[in-house]
């Protein structure tokens, strides 16, 4: 009997798994309400003014795929003139996009645009 009153307190009863449920979805739901909310959306005025602050933007600007398949001269009309470019193995622009906030040393990173055919084919981050 005594073992009996235990299995039974263990039990969830339907309800209180709802409440559980409704709690982790509300959480999840505000947590990226919140993300969406305080994440800077890409400004071409706002890059070409503040490249010291690229790097608040810049996750947005890979994640719309404003770029994608965009020829040289549109990446530069929105992007302005790269940091760098390569001919090399990859036809490629650079872009400086200043240092986040961290309390550790971290890598620089930068905006790494790869052209195939003339297009845009990927836009990445690199880091040095």
């Amino acid at each position: 009997m005594y073992r009996e009153l235990i299995f039974n307190k263990m039990i969830l009863k339907p309800e209180r798994i709802l409440k559980i449920g409704i709690f982790f979805l509300l959480v999840f739901l505000i947590s990226h309400g919140l993300l969406w909310l305080f994440e800077e959306r890409f400004d071409k005025t706002r890059w070409a003014s503040d490249p010291l602050h690229r790097y608040e933007m810049v996750d947005d600007l890979i994640e719309s795929q404003l770029l994608m398949q965009k020829p040289k001269p549109e990446v530069i009309a929105i992007l302005g003139e790269p940091s760098s470019s390569s001919n090399t193995e990859k036809d490629m622009f650079i872009y400086k996009i200043g240092d986040p906030p961290s309390f550790f040393n971290s890598r620089k990173e930068h905006l790494l645009i790869i052209f195939v055919n003339q297009k845009v084919d990927e836009v990445t981050l690199a880091f040095e």
